[in-house]
């Protein structure tokens, strides 16, 4: 378990700041969560849990820090690895390794049905990634991920995590291209 020194506790509930109400939604889920698993999710922990939520592309962690300088003057980098370490051990959000980025883990999150989609051991993710917006979209495909993992078994390996990123470009994306394609014409 990832412990916090008193750095960590600079951010208070009176400063920290307004998510909009699906971030917020989200985050009671994600404490819920840590809650039923024994863990606790620290004000620090949900702030840079919800600043990660409230972007749409994935964060990287001084991208993190700089938030939470606009309104933590004194937020240092430790406290931020801190809160990361926390939040990708207990698998509420994911790095996203070509990236050296954060995005948040829609399954644990966002399941609503009971699931624990995120185990406390091999958390299997899919990420697509587009090249154009540098949006990161996570994929629900049990079925790719099982068939990899039966693979390392297969030949006496014990998988740990897997993770799958794959670079291209979204829809929106695709159809600007065509459209820039179609105005040089």
């Amino acid at each position: 378990m990832v412990s916090l020194d008193s750095s960590a506790a600079l951010i208070s509930s009176s400063e920290a700041p307004v998510f909009p109400a699906p971030v917020l939604d989200r985050l009671d889920r994600a404490e819920i969560w840590c809650r039923e698993h024994g863990q606790r999710l620290t004000e620090t922990r949900r702030q840079v849990l919800g600043l990660i939520l409230s972007d749409v592309k994935p964060s990287g962690a001084y991208d993190l820090l700089a938030k939470l300088r606009a309104t933590h003057a004194n937020a240092a980098p430790p406290t931020v690895y801190r809160a990361l370490d926390f939040l990708l051990e207990t698998g509420l959000i994911h790095r996203i390794e070509r990236l050296s980025a954060f995005v948040g883990c829609t399954h644990a999150i966002d399941c609503g049905h009971g699931c624990d989609h995120a185990q406390w051991g091999v958390h299997r993710a899919q990420f697509l990634i587009c090249r154009g917006c540098g949006k990161a979209r996570e994929l629900e495909q049990d079925s790719v991920a099982v068939v990899l993992l039966e693979a390392a078994r297969a030949v006496g390996f014990q998988p740990e995590s897997a993770t799958i990123e794959i670079e291209g470009l979204c829809a929106v994306c695709q159809r600007k291209d065509k459209a820039a394609d179609s105005d040089q014409a």
